[in-house]
């Protein structure tokens, strides 16, 4: 460009653009010196930056990701639980390092009670395992009696004891088992098992034979009193909370059904219980008996 051919308002007002290009110039450079400085000084430090410097190297971070990954002995046992393999299950519970632990003891208890209904043992061992259970369960209601799940497995193991001590005895201890699954279900109202555990309670009852009735009416003042309708309220609340997660709550909404003359309900539950998939003792059963009942429904 000729400046001598600029006007002088032209002239003023190119050297006003060059010293504006050489201050921005010398600010540009200030700023890469101090990142440049910055950088150099958190490398010395060993702080780095992520994009500079991984602070972990590639193995060390998927070594680590493994660990964290890696199931824990309550996760890995309830699989085992879910899948029907009761027996592994109490064994890796058992020789946990974490066996005091109140979530690893209820599980213990749980998987003991579930192998005492497995026609595999012979009736002394099933016995055998209820009473270990009801020792442990009973331990850790004097510890953790606010634990839901310990209500809940002493509920159903005294319940389980007390048959083994025949059917006085079981009915004698009508209240005191629901007074356990009452507490459970207070601490922890969105437990799909309890709200079953209650329904059947209620359905038992509500079912008792002439005879057993008036062992109740001798042993309480006033005997323990429910109906199907009470039953079928808590499975449909059961149901609710986590949509087919028994073979034996689809059982006894079909049941229940039945028993109030509603065939269409009862077929549509009874239907479930029938194919559904058999892992467990109690599916199996669950198949066999809704299949006897919707034989029934058809003739």
């Amino acid at each position: 460009m000729n400046i001598n051919r600029l006007s002088p308002v032209g002239l003023k007002l190119f050297n006003l653009f060059k010293e504006c290009r050489k201050v921005y110039s010398v600010r540009k450079l200030s700023s890469e010196i101090n990142f440049v400085s910055y950088v150099k000084l958190n490398i010395s430090l060993g702080m780095g930056l992520a994009f500079i410097w991984p602070m972990k190297k590639k193995s060390e971070t998927k070594v680590e990701d493994k660990v964290e990954k890696a199931p824990s002995i309550v996760e890995t046992a309830d699989e085992l639980f879910e899948n029907g393999h009761y027996e592994e299950c109490y064994r890796i519970l058992l020789h946990s390092e974490e066996n005091d632990n109140v979530e690893v003891q209820w599980r213990i208890c749980r998987a003991l009670y579930n192998m005492s209904k497995e026609p595999k043992y012979d009736e002394a061992l099933r016995k055998d395992y209820v009473s270990e259970a009801f020792e442990l369960i009973s331990e850790q209601l004097e510890r953790n009696w606010q634990h839901f799940a310990v209500q809940k497995w002493y509920a159903l193991l005294l319940d389980a004891k007390s048959n083994y001590n025949g059917i006085k005895e079981r009915i004698k201890q009508l209240e005191n088992v629901k007074k356990h699954m009452d507490l459970a279900v207070t601490i922890n109202p969105n437990d799909a098992t309890t709200l079953y555990m209650l329904g059947e309670w209620c359905y038992q009852v509500a079912d008792m034979p002439w005879h057993q009735r008036k062992i109740a009416e001798v042993l309480f003042a006033s005997p323990p009193r429910s109906t199907y309708e009470d039953a079928l309220e808590y499975f449909l609340r059961a149901e609710t909370v986590q949509p087919r997660f028994y073979s034996l709550n689809l059982l006894r909404l079909g049941s229940c059904y039945m028993k109030l003359e509603k065939e269409d309900q009862a077929k549509y539950y009874l239907a479930l219980a029938a194919s559904y998939p058999a892992k467990s003792n109690d599916d199996h059963l669950a198949n066999k008996e809704a299949a006897e009942l919707l034989k029934k429904l058809k003739n």
